[in-house]
């Protein structure tokens, strides 16, 4: 079995996993999502992580009491806002390099060059707007860091956007994790939430073919 289906496997079944790791590791737990959280907001090698999905089950297994709700919502939301600072230094002091190279070993330079195009059209929300799209939000803080944009400036959004990323998932995962419908669907849940997320990337992406498409035929016609 191959590590992108150990990957599929471990995300549709998030709800099997946590609870293995709630039995194994204890208190522990917290730290374990901790620090997934910090790595998917905090390293630019690290996008492939399941941020949202991993929030909603967090959520729902706080609902049945195996988490306290409290205080996942204070370390997730520490460790996004943590995670993101990271990455915005890590923007400012290697950023300007990575973007004049070509090739970058463990780094996916497209996608990179996407968040900044994302950062350029709407500022500073970025940094707000990112945390509920995979991919951007881990980029997202590293290209703010790369164009320099005032720290004091960044940490007002990082906290807004942590605070709000990790208060809507989680809350969603308490609230609906447990009904009946949806515990029996987990896996088909983890596909939607992924799916919505990815949805305004894919908009995006679609949106920017057909004009580039449509300009394309334009200039055929003169």
């Amino acid at each position: 079995m191959d590590i992108i289906t150990l990957f599929t496997e471990f995300v549709l079944h998030l709800d099997q996993n946590i609870n293995i790791l709630i039995a194994t590791f204890g208190p522990w737990t917290y730290v374990i999502l901790f620090a997934v959280i910090f790595c998917e907001t905090g390293l630019v090698v690290a996008p492939f992580l399941p941020g949202d999905s991993l929030l909603f089950a967090a959520g729902a297994f706080a609902a049945l009491g195996s988490l306290d709700f409290a205080l996942l919502f204070v370390s997730l939301a520490a460790a996004a806002i943590i995670g993101d600072t990271v990455n915005y230094w890590l923007g400012h002091y290697v950023g300007p390099k990575v973007f004049t190279k070509k090739n970058v070993r463990f780094m996916n330079k497209e996608h990179l060059e996407r968040a900044h195009r994302f950062y350029e059209k709407y500022g500073g929300k970025t940094i707000v707007l990112a945390r509920f799209i995979p991919i951007i939000r881990t980029f997202a803080p590293f290209v703010a860091g790369i164009g320099a944009m005032n720290y004091r400036r960044f940490i007002v959004y990082n906290i807004l956007g942590a605070v709000a990323w990790v208060a809507v998932f989680l809350t969603g995962g308490y609230l609906f994790g447990n009904i009946q419908v949806v515990r029996d669907n987990f896996a088909l849940v983890m596909i939607a939430i992924i799916a919505i997320s990815f949805a305004p990337l894919a908009f995006e992406l679609i949106r920017r073919r057909l004009k580039a498409k449509g300009k394309k035929s334009l200039k055929n016609r003169e």
